[in-house]
């Protein structure tokens, strides 16, 4: 059964139908560029043209890099704050009319994913995903069971929050090598580690596609550290399972 997933990120919007019995996608994925100021309206749009993009009906699942309890948008770190009390379901249900629309949390919906057809396929206790890109979103599992809408790209890490000093924007924005910002991101998973203590480590995002240029680079963190097995699409998987499921 193929069901539609979409990604909603700070710098891209992507999606693809997804084939939910091999966790892949069932046709190469169709990117934009997300919107600045990206507003509801605006993110709604862009969606709608992936969606369009495969003249695709039926039921969709669409990730947001926020809070999502039910399907109404709590926080809205990397994209316009005007987003924060809206149903997103309900905005993006009438914008793709008749479509069922499912929402959540972006890592969240990674870490589905990878919990499922990747790298914590089979784990136990605690698992920790976090997915580098314009922030740092974060999926956390006890036996395979998700604790939804952990944020933990929003703690405090040497007086500043942990996205503003080693997500992978940060290091495109400040030209760090690639060793720089490993050390950055061990003192993030390091202080992730002595909060959770973690079995695992799953790093997710486009520059999962780089981890050996800077994974074998991170000491002093006592947990596994891998990189997601489904890389940059691991979101739209787990979006389209969320829908699936739903």
């Amino acid at each position: 059964m193929n069901v539609f997933g979409v990604d909603i990120g700070g710098s891209g919007i992507k999606g693809a139908p997804v084939d939910l019995e091999r966790g892949d996608l069932a046709e190469p994925r169709h990117k934009v560029l997300t919107p600045h100021p990206a507003t509801p309206d605006d993110v709604a749009g862009c969606v709608a043209e992936v969606v369009g993009h495969f003249g695709w009906s039926g039921p969709i699942g669409v990730t947001f890099p926020g809070v999502v309890t039910g399907s109404t948008v709590r926080t809205a770190a990397n994209v316009d704050k005007s987003w924060v009390g809206v149903d997103a379901a309900a905005l993006l249900g009438d914008r793709l009319t008749g479509m069922p629309i499912t929402v959540l949390n972006d890592a969240d919906a990674a870490g589905i994913a990878e919990m499922t057809f990747g790298a914590g396929r089979g784990r136990k206790g605690v698992v920790a995903l976090l997915t580098f890109g314009t922030g740092i979103g974060s999926a956390l599992f006890i036996d395979g069971k998700l604790v939804p809408n952990t944020e933990l790209g929003h703690l405090e890490l040497d007086g500043h929050e942990a996205e503003k000093r080693a997500s992978t924007k940060v290091k495109e924005d400040k030209d760090l090598s690639w060793e720089d910002w490993a050390h950055r991101v061990q003192k993030y998973l390091a202080h992730v580690e002595m909060l959770f203590s973690p079995e695992l480590f799953i790093v997710g995002g486009g520059v999962s596609r780089k981890a050996e240029k800077f994974l074998p680079l991170i000491k002093h963190v006592r947990a596994e550290i891998v990189p997601a097995e489904l890389q940059n699409n691991a979101g739209i998987v787990g979006a389209a399972m969320a829908a699936g499921a739903r």
